[in-house]
């Protein structure tokens, strides 16, 4: 798959020095060069690019302009590019694939384009779901009402919710494989995020963490914890109907009777 790019910055040498970095790799094709934030709203409308290569500071419209500006169609992926690092925590809640500091290291531009490759085959599997979805409602009605039931326990679902979450803690940030999750507390409009060898704390409400994360994996056992199920190594009965998980760090979690049922499918 080519992976279609654009390249934005007011310096022509920086554009040059990316170009020169971005040639190792086959599948990245260069469609166009932008100096400012108008070109590339511009160019990103009208050419549709997979990815860009934005860079923050810029006289007029800045980058953070920039992704304002293309929110009404369908956005590219996009990598920062800057010398500046106190816009860092911008960039990521910006949602963006990579932030590079200038000159840009090319082991870490590396492990960005592998980024990019993933966004872009988990998009292009959802998209060709979508496609056999509407091929089968023409020509199989059946087959598509059953495919759509088991959207539930199919890739599609998963592709829904967050494989990394930004948390914001002690003025860095931090992203997280929601994988490498064990449990989740709450704490008000605050959640402290346990990863077994660490913990971070994220200002957001249960409910709306219960949004991004896949359900089939992450469940509440109490109304204030959550519990990645596949990190769950034991259940022990505890009195009045309550039990508690032990995890793999060795933590351990109480089941209040309310969430009895989420136990269920361990001790059958």
């Amino acid at each position: 798959m080519t992976i279609r790019t654009i390249l934005v910055d007011d310096e022509k040498l920086a554009i040059q020095g990316l170009q020169l970095r971005l040639e190792p790799f086959e599948d990245v094709e260069i469609i166009e060069t932008c100096q400012n934030g108008r070109e590339a709203i511009r160019a990103i409308k009208t050419l549709k690019p997979d990815l860009v290569f934005l860079d923050i500071q810029m006289p007029g419209f800045d980058g953070f302009s920039v992704v304002q500006g293309v929110m009404e169609i369908e956005p590219p992926l996009f990598v920062f590019v800057t010398a500046f690092q106190e816009h860092a925590i911008r960039a990521f809640e910006a949602n963006a694939v990579n932030y590079l500091m200038k000159p840009v290291d090319e082991d870490k531009l590396a492990d960005t384009i592998e980024r990019v490759r993933q966004r872009l085959a988990e998009k292009k599997s959802t998209e060709e779901a979508e496609r056999l979805k509407g091929v089968l409602s023409e020509v199989a009605p059946e087959a598509a009402e059953t495919l759509a039931g088991e959207d539930g326990d199919g890739a599609e679902a998963a592709s829904r919710y967050e494989k990394l979450i930004n948390v914001k803690d002690r003025g860095q940030i931090f992203r997280v494989e929601t994988d490498t999750i064990e449990h989740i507390e709450a704490a008000g409009d605050y959640m402290c995020i346990y990863t077994g060898d660490n913990s971070l704390i994220l200002r957001e409400t249960m409910k709306d963490l219960e949004r991004r994360l896949d359900p089939r994996k992450f469940q509440r056992v109490h109304r204030s914890t959550i519990v990645n199920l596949d990190q769950v190594r034991q259940v022990k009965p505890h009195t009045n109907g309550e039990c508690f998980l032990v995890l793999d760090s060795g933590a351990e979690v109480k089941v209040s009777r309310s969430y009895r049922d989420v136990v269920a499918r361990f001790v059958h």
